[in-house]
C-alpha cells in the first residue's frame, strides 16, 4: 500500500464531526426509494485518482446519494455526471460517465478530492467542520507534491479551503489572498520547480448547471486551460 492509498483508507474511518456522521449514516439507512437495493457506502469519501497526478480538482463535499452511496467522489450524481463527461470530452478520463466504483473509469493524471469528506445535511458543511477536515487535505496535497502543476477549485467553499491548506502544505500563497471567481487563474509559488497554477470555476451543482450559470463548455475551457498548464490532455 503506497502513502496516498493509506491516506485513503484512514480517511474513509474517520468520525470526527459528529453531524456529518450522523447524517451520513442516517441517509445510508434510510436511502433514496430509487437506491432501496443498494446498499450505501455511509461513511467519509476518499480522494479518487492516479498518486501521480498532475492536476488536482477539488469540489466541495460528497452528495447525499452520490458518493455517499457510491463511496467514489462526484459518483451516481447529477454533477459527476457533468464534471467527468467534461473530462471525458478534454481527454482526462476513460469514459464520460461514473456510476460506481467498478465501472471501470480511469482518469489521465488528474485526482478529484474535496475539503469535506463527508455528506453535509443540505449539501452545507459548516465552517467548523471545514476546519476539522482541512488536515486531510493538506496531507494530501503534500502526497501530490512532487507532480501535483495545477488545481481547480469548483466553487467559493472549496476555494475558501483550499487556500490554507496549500499554504500549510508548503505553497506561498499571494497575500491578500486572491478572491474565488470562475476562470481566475492564480500562480502559486512552490519554493522551486513545485510551483502550480491555481483555476477558479463555478462548482458543477445542479443549481449552476440547470441555470446556465455553467455550462458544459466553460467547464470544458477551465479544465482544458487547466490541463495545458499541468503538461496534460489535448
Amino acid at each position: 500500500m503506497d502513502a496516498l492509498d493509506d491516506l485513503d483508507l484512514r480517511v474513509s474511518g474517520c468520525r470526527a464531526c459528529p453531524r456529518l456522521v450522523d447524517w451520513r449514516e442516517e441517509v445510508a439507512r434510510t436511502k433514496r426509494a430509487a437506491f432501496a437495493d443498494q446498499t450505501y457506502w455511509g461513511r467519509p469519501v476518499p480522494g479518487f485518482g492516479p498518486p501521480d497526478a498532475r492536476l488536482l480538482i477539488i469540489g466541495l463535499a460528497p452528495a447525499a446519494h452520490g458518493g455517499n452511496r457510491t463511496g467514489r467522489m462526484f459518483t451516481g450524481d447529477r454533477s459527476g455526471d457533468v464534471l467527468y463527461q467534461a473530462l471525458y470530452d478534454v481527454g482526462l478520463a476513460s469514459q464520460p460517465t461514473s456510476v460506481a466504483v467498478d465501472d471501470g473509469l480511469e482518469l489521465y493524471g488528474v485526482r478529484v478530492t474535496a475539503p469535506v469528506h463527508c455528506a453535509p445535511p443540505e449539501n452545507k458543511p459548516t465552517p467548523g467542520e471545514r476546519e476539522t477536515c482541512r488536515p486531510w487535505l493538506v496531507q494530501e496535497l503534500r502526497l501530490l507534491r512532487p507532480t501535483v502543476r495545477a488545481v481547480v477549485v469548483l466553487g467559493a467553499f472549496g476555494w475558501q479551503a483550499s487556500l490554507p491548506a496549500l499554504a500549510e502544505a508548503g505553497w506561498r500563497v499571494p497575500r491578500p489572498r486572491p478572491a474565488f471567481g470562475h476562470g481566475v487563474r492564480v500562480g502559486i509559488d512552490g519554493g522551486g520547480p513545485e510551483g502550480l497554477e491555481l483555476f477558479g470555476c463555478f462548482h458543477v451543482s445542479q443549481r449552476n448547471t440547470f441555470t446556465g450559470k455553467l455550462t458544459p463548455a466553460m467547464l470544458r475551457e477551465v479544465l482544458s486551460t487547466a490541463a495545458r498548464a499541468a503538461g496534460l490532455g489535448k
